[in-house]
């Protein structure tokens, strides 16, 4: 008996007529909700393209559309003869791990608490739609979040969350957890970009940070997908004088069979 686990058949509306989302986006949801989760492991081999096609009522070539572009993120390994298997996930990690800012606090043996400054749904801006690939038409919440240890300024953070990808954020005021911590556990993600550099604080930043506008701050901007799609795009800012990037990571071949210099 096949013990695969059952994809949820598409939901309709009360008018019988298909939810506000594409069949070959539900679909790709679908399996990459269990693959991300965990609840599909490596290896697992998903339903064949043919019971794919039954379950959802669509034609073949969406499912195989479907399951390359799961293939092309790295989710799926198709065989020809066997079907579909998932790929380990462990093998895409990333050089910098994406931490909780309160547990960045609380391991400096500081108290942690956070305030929402800002939070507003908003059309994306202009420089927002290039650098995020955002549709002119889409919804994004916009948070700005101060992060406190010991009730001093820790980091300010100003993010925007895609609605399409995580709807669900609308209805959180992230006011008893705190949008990162949300977001990792609430939204899948398969790849992210870090890029850190140092700046000066803008007035407004300086305000919120309590320090002199200008002064050295070192910024993290972070991206995350799932898919092709952005989830979240943030913008971190440290005061420079207290804050010190660690990164810790190993080579790509062991010491004992690194080809000889």
């Amino acid at each position: 008996m096949d013990s695969t686990p059952q994809i949820p058949v598409p939901r309709h509306s009360a008018s019988g007529s298909a939810a506000p989302v594409s069949l070959h986006r539900r679909i790709l949801q679908d399996i990459e909700g269990n693959i991300l989760s965990g609840r599909w492991p490596a290896g697992h081999r998903i339903p064949s393209e043919q019971a794919l096609t039954e379950t959802y009522g669509c034609s073949r070539m969406t499912v195989n559309k479907v399951l390359t572009e799961l293939a092309r993120a790295g989710l799926l390994l198709r065989r020809r003869k066997t079907g579909s298997v998932v790929m380990p996930q462990e093998s895409h990690s990333a050089i910098l791990e994406i931490y909780d800012i309160g547990d960045e606090v609380r391991a400096q043996n500081l108290s942690y608490r956070h305030r929402v400054i800002e939070r507003r749904l908003r059309a994306p801006t202009k420089a927002e739609r290039q650098l995020v690939s955002l549709a002119p038409r889409s919804t994004v919440l916009a948070l700005t979040v101060l992060h406190l240890g010991d009730e001093a300024p820790f980091c300010l953070e100003e993010r925007i969350i895609n609605l399409s990808v995580a709807p669900q954020a609308k209805e959180q005021s992230f006011e008893e957890l705190a949008p990162g911590r949300w977001l990792v556990i609430h939204v899948p993600w398969n790849a992210a970009e870090h890029h850190i550099s140092a700046d000066a604080a803008s007035e407004r930043q300086a305000e919120l940070l309590g320090m002199a506008p200008g002064a050295p701050i070192l910024v993290v901007e972070r991206q995350t997908w799932r898919l092709e799609e952005t989830v979240t795009r943030v913008h971190l800012s440290y005061p420079g004088r207290s804050h010190a990037l660690t990164a810790r990571f190993k080579p790509l071949h062991p010491l004992n069979s690194r080809p000889s210099p």
